[in-house]
């Protein structure tokens, strides 16, 4: 029954997201944390920390490890969680694969029409918001527990927003500085 249930819930996910991984953040942490209550807020932060590091789009990385944790947690051996993170994966890209399919159809029939470009220019200022949202959520006590912290943030916002610094290296530098000051 979890398989289904984690299915169908990521499925959601997958299917009202617009935008990639950070924009469907906020999705997966409300229906994993506060709806479900599948995982706490801390493993939640966790998996986002996890996903970012780990190659790959990080809403199926968190996806993939959810189905695995949820199934973990309750007991279940370990193929089991495997072939639960397997589902999860599915779950929330499938959407994604059957939205992008018709869009193509849809695309090269209509990509002269005004009111079907006018639709994707709206949907830019939308997946903006949406990743402003999942940014937002995560700033809490748990992932800024004192100014060094918070040093570390804006450090990483400058070098990344002015400087245009690589992500990569700024990933690097700040686990870096992180281990030098925690």
């Amino acid at each position: 029954m979890i398989f289904v249930e984690l299915f169908i819930t990521f499925f959601i996910i997958g299917l009202f997201t617009i935008g990639g991984g950070y924009a469907m953040l906020s999705l997966i942490q409300t229906q994993v944390v506060t709806v479900h209550g599948w995982i706490d807020e801390n493993t939640f932060t966790d998996i986002v920390a996890i996903s970012q590091m780990t190659p790959g789009p990080i809403g199926i990385n968190s996806a993939t490890y959810i189905g695995y944790t949820v199934l973990e947690e309750s007991g279940a051996p370990h193929l089991i969680c495997v072939l639960c993170s397997l589902t999860t994966s599915l779950a929330v890209v499938l959407p994604s694969f059957i939205i992008v399919l018709a869009l193509c159809k849809m695309f090269y029939r209509f990509s002269d029409n005004t009111v079907f470009t006018g639709i994707m220019d709206g949907l830019k200022p939308a997946v903006v918001g949406l990743i402003g949202a999942s940014a937002l959520l995560l700033i809490t006590p748990e992932n800024f527990p004192d100014w060094k912290s918070w040093i570390l943030f804006v450090m990483a916002f400058l070098v990344s927003w002015i400087w245009k610094v690589n992500p990569i290296i700024t990933i690097i530098a700040g686990g870096i500085l992180g281990f030098i000051l925690y």
